[in-house]
């Protein structure tokens, strides 16, 4: 298991990682028809929501003691598998 330093670095990466695909995506957005575009962007905007949410996560991670990491850790994880399933919905 990871200790925490490894765990907020990997989920550092991460972030960088999904911010990158919503730029991508919002660059695809540009191409959708004008309603889907709409829906799209709608989508995407929640995203990046998920995503800040997740940033916010790791910043009360780092305030957290070795104690009460592990628990927002599962809050984490359990957020990290609907963004990658949401990205993974968006680009196809």
């Amino acid at each position: 298991m990871m200790n925490k330093k490894e765990y907020q670095d990997k989920l550092e990466a991460q972030i960088k990682e999904w911010q990158a695909e919503v730029e991508k995506l919002k660059a695809q957005a540009q191409k959708k028809g004008a309603e889907s575009k709409i829906e799209y962007k709608d989508r995407i905007k929640e995203l990046e929501q998920r995503v800040e949410r997740q940033r916010e996560k790791l910043d009360a991670m780092k305030e957290a003691g070795e104690d009460k990491w592990e628990g927002i850790r599962k809050e984490i994880e359990k957020e990290t598998n609907e963004i990658k399933a949401q990205i993974k919905d968006l680009l196809y």
